[in-house]
């Protein structure tokens, strides 16, 4: 499901600040339909389960698909969160688990989205072919914020090791988002935000 609510600031110096924001419940799927509406620059809520994604993880999961092995949990359709979370204190679903910089786990992402994985949820920017794997496979890049990792854990509402437990924090983990925030960086028609924020900003 796909919908857009616009949320209204408090006026600076007699300017009211408009934001919309597109609110995704992939409980049920992420449809492609629902991916073309984004855009680069989109702010987002997303809610619906997402599969975590790591260094060691990430190494594991693409060299299993690459030698024909079934991945440990469907990836059609999958959005990957790059998060390492910090384990549960007493009474905490999750401890912090904010973004881990995307670009390091690039080179395992082609291999992940021709498995089937529709968008990555991670933080940082990602330019030349890192982000041409994006665009080739149709696939949404959305960031989250860096260091706001026990917010963020408060928008977990269930989270259990799906697979690669030996792995630890890098294990693939199963989280249940909540209106999650994030922004829509690269799009499925290849636009780049970063990269088109800074051209603004050459030319401004």
């Amino acid at each position: 499901m796909y919908r857009h609510t616009t949320r209204r600031s408090a006026p600076l110096r007699q300017n009211t600040w408009v934001h919309s924001i597109a609110t995704i419940d992939f409980r049920r799927d992420v449809s492609g339909g629902t991916l073309d509406r984004l855009h680069a620059g989109d702010s987002v809520e997303l809610t619906g389960r997402v599969v975590t994604l790591r260094d060691a993880s990430a190494a594991r999961l693409a060299a299993a698909i690459e030698k024909g092995e079934a991945p440990p949990v469907p990836l059609a359709g999958r959005i990957l969160y790059a998060v390492g979370p910090s384990p549960a204190k007493p009474g905490q679903i999750i401890g912090s688990a904010g973004p881990t910089t995307t670009a390091r786990m690039a080179r395992f992402l082609p291999t992940l989205f021709g498995a089937g994985v529709a968008a990555v949820i991670g933080k940082g920017e990602l330019h030349g072919e890192d982000a041409a794997a994006f665009t080739r496979h149709r696939a949404v890049y959305f960031a989250a914020i860096g260091g706001l990792g026990a917010l963020l854990a408060k928008r977990i509402t269930a989270a259990s090791v799906v697979a690669y437990e030996d792995l630890g924090p890098e294990a693939l983990y199963a989280l249940e988002l909540e209106a999650f925030p994030a922004v829509v960086i690269i799009d499925r028609h290849g636009r780049n935000y970063h990269e088109e924020a800074r051209a603004r900003w050459r030319t401004s």
